[in-house]
Formats: structure tokens, sequence, C-alpha cells
């Protein structure tokens, strides 16, 4: 028994609405990874890496090679500021 032509047209829409939202999300991680594939697994020494990559240039993909970091690079550490307590006795 044939597939009549009007079980196509809603085939059809799925498709195209499936293959548009992938190739959209896609390219959104795409876009928010400085056009750079997407980074899957990564451990302690990557993340770091990433930091200090986000410190020196803004961009957590961005890489610099100047020999010497910027000024306000010795200033904008990642380390948090903490209220010391004193716990004497």
């Amino acid at each position: 028994m044939p597939v009549p032509f009007e079980a196509l047209i809603p085939f059809g829409l799925l498709t195209v609405c499936f293959a548009a939202t992938g190739t959209l999300f896609s390219a959104a991680k795409r876009l928010t990874n400085d056009g750079k594939p997407v980074r899957y697994g990564l451990d302690t020494w990557e993340e770091n890496m990433m930091e200090r990559d986000r410190r020196l240039t803004g961009s957590l993909r961005g890489q610099s090679t100047e020999p010497i970091a910027p000024a306000a690079f010795a200033t904008n550490s990642v380390w948090e500021t903490e209220k010391v307590q004193k716990t004497f006795l």
C-alpha cells in the first residue's frame, strides 16, 4: 500500500524543524567558544589554563602570544578574598 503524499508534509516539517534546531544550537555553541569546537571532559589543569587565558585576554578560548603579561594581570587574581575570623579561645 503506497504512502499518501499528505503524510510527507508533516514529515518534511518535522525534518526541517529538527535540522534547524540542531544547526542553530551548534552555531550558538561555536559562537560562544570564539568559533572553536566545544571542549568536553576538562580536567583541573585545562580549567586553570582557561581561567588564566580569560584573565589575560578576556575570553576563555583566547590565547596571547605576548611574553609579558599586561599590568592588570597582577591584580586580577583568581583567589577570592575572605574575612579572617579570629578563633582564639
